[in-house]
């Protein structure tokens, strides 16, 4: 797993060979970044299905409670299959777009 701190968010991507060792350590390590927008970078090297990106679901929901965002990045999947309030994007860049629009919409009181 790769960390890195970004000005607004902080990129976490995965650099372990299946889901399951990526979705183990992310969640060691997801309590220390409570406070901060996340975007996750799964790469398209492991093999992922629509049902391992719904694990991250509520912790999506509880980011939304307390004021931060989660962003998942991947190219492979198809957003379509996902709820509206469940941000999975196609690149990094939609990704960062999304976590400054959440901002603005908390600063609006939305």
């Amino acid at each position: 797993m790769l960390i890195e701190k970004k000005s607004n968010y902080t990129l976490i991507s995965s650099d372990e060979n299946s889901f399951k060792e990526f979705y183990t350590s992310f969640l060691k390590i997801e309590k220390k970044f409570k406070e901060e927008n996340l975007i996750l970078e799964v790469t398209n090297k492991i093999n992922v299905k629509k049902e391992d990106f719904l694990l991250f679901l509520s912790v999506s929901d509880n980011k939304k409670e307390n004021g931060t965002s989660f962003v998942i990045v991947n190219t492979k999947i198809n957003v379509d299959d996902f709820p509206e309030t469940f941000n999975i994007v196609p690149t990094l860049i939609e990704a960062e777009d999304i976590i400054e629009m959440e901002a603005i919409q908390r600063e609006l009181g939305f």
